[in-house]
């Protein structure tokens, strides 16, 4: 079979060159030519129209019957979770995660109980031989396991194998040591990850078979390769967390069969990873007495509820005060700091300000407002808060506490842990009594002035 002949494209401008050049010679742009494989020429002028295909029939909406689609579930709830319910017959999904994080111990373990349940897999390594994973397979204690292995990194090879054995879930490990002989580029080039996931995307949607693609990420925590590449799958996940630590999470950045901002959470153990039913328990501190600068708020990943813990520390800083936040918009915590002095009375112009979200966990919903000022106030006073206190409610510019959305699911999960105290936004107060809430005594407030007046009393 002979080679396609290749071209380098412009990304700037969109012109050709037969050879690989430093500079366009087009636009003169630096370092933009990327290879391409070229496309066969058009056919003659007499029988160019003679080769078109025929119009394709349109339907409307409303004509087109619509049903859920089959999902398979992997064995680990917390990966279904994230994934929309499990796997979907002819689904390409994209993993993503630092080097050692447990990508492909998580789908070792998953191939392995689709395995059991009756399900055909193939694992593709590239990275690693099949002794190597045959000897992470009995570490993590899967003995007996039926998983077939292919060690293979050349495109062709691989696709030769899904059409032979046709596997119901395939995963590729990792799509940046595919290579495909119709391109000189080198493995792992953008023209290279762009054609090799084009052709197992096709091949998915053809023969039905669930492929998974594991990625390498960039120094900045970004997909490597193209981003075409998050465009040609259906779900792109991100696996994150601190080698250091033992939890992981997963989170969903593109579902097109299930919601996104969904997370899983993980615990690394000598048996691999195995899922966090109560992730609550990992984002709060163990404080036997309440301590100064410490605000436990709720936030929504997804349609999880969590209880996260907020920390401020005030101290007195130089001619120019730091202002550092972990987990948090440190822009937000500016604004928030501003609002704190206009409204509430309460200044850090010539403090340092440092805030963090307990667990590593990162949150972007603005409901984190009223506890990030509560808990910067309660460290620059030196008091606690009271014992099972909770807060949350965006808050805006003029000094208003904002509805924040859900927020009776919010309530309940806190109601559910045992917390007592609660101060929210008026908006998602209880409008009559439940008994969900049984215990928790809940404070609505308009105005942070308000909550500022109301946690000291309580703190009194």
């Amino acid at each position: 079979m002979a080679k396609d002949k290749t071209q380098y494209t412009c990304n700037e401008c969109g012109g050709t060159s037969p050879k690989w050049l430093g500079k366009c010679p087009h636009c003169n742009a630096w370092n933009t030519l990327i290879e391409s494989v070229a496309e066969s020429p058009s056919a003659p002028a007499k029988n160019r129209f003679a080769s078109l295909a025929k119009t394709a029939e349109v339907t409307t909406l409303a004509d087109i019957d619509a049903t859920d689609v089959q999902r398979t579930p992997t064995g680990h709830d917390e990966l279904d979770r994230v994934l929309g319910g499990g796997i979907v017959e002819g689904g390409v999904v994209l993993i993503g995660g630092d080097p050692g994080i447990g990508k492909s111990t998580l789908l070792l373990q998953a191939l392995d109980s689709l395995q059991r349940s009756g399900q055909k897999t193939l694992y593709v390594t590239g990275e690693e031989s099949g002794a190597q994973v045959a000897l992470r397979s009995r570490r993590l204690g899967l003995d007996g396991s039926q998983v077939s292995v292919l060690a293979e990194i050349q495109l062709e090879k691989i696709l030769a194998t899904l059409d032979h054995t046709q596997p119901a879930i395939a995963v590729i490990d990792s799509i940046q040591t595919v290579y495909s002989e119709q391109l000189t580029s080198a493995p792992g080039s953008v023209a290279q990850v762009r054609e090799c996931a084009a052709h197992l995307t096709r091949a998915a949607k053809a023969s039905g078979t669930a492929i998974v693609l594991v990625g390498h990420v960039t120094k900045e925590g970004a997909l490597a390769g193209p981003r075409v590449l998050e465009h040609m799958v259906d779900t792109v996940l991100y696996f994150e967390g601190d080698t250091h630590s033992s939890f992981r999470l997963i989170r969903a950045i593109k579902n097109r069969f299930g919601a996104v901002n969904e997370i899983g959470v993980f615990a690394m153990t000598e048996r691999g990873l195995k899922g966090v039913s109560n992730p609550s328990a990992i984002f709060l501190s163990q404080h036997s007495e309440p301590v100064p600068g410490s605000c436990v708020m709720v936030t929504l990943e997804g349609t999880r509820p969590m209880l996260v813990e907020i920390q401020a520390l005030v101290d007195s800083g130089g001619p120019s005060p730091r202002r550092l936040s972990v987990g948090l918009d440190r822009d937000r915590l500016a604004m928030l700091l501003a609002v704190l002095h206009r409204h509430a009375g309460v200044a850090c112009m010539d403090q340092d300000v440092f805030v963090n979200a307990v667990g590593g966990v990162r949150i972007s919903e603005p409901a984190a407002d009223l506890a990030v000022m509560l808990a910067i106030t309660s460290s620059l006073r030196g008091k606690a808060l009271p014992k099972g206190f909770i807060a949350f409610g965006e808050v805006g510019l003029a000094g208003e506490v904002r509805p924040a959305p859900r927020g009776q699911e919010r309530l309940k999960e806190a109601a559910k842990l045992g917390f007592s105290v609660a101060v929210v936004p008026k908006a998602n107060a209880p409008k009559k009594n439940d008994k969900a809430f049984e215990g928790l005594t809940i404070h609505a407030v308009e105005r942070i002035e308000e909550a500022m007046s109301l946690v000291r009393q309580l703190a009194d």
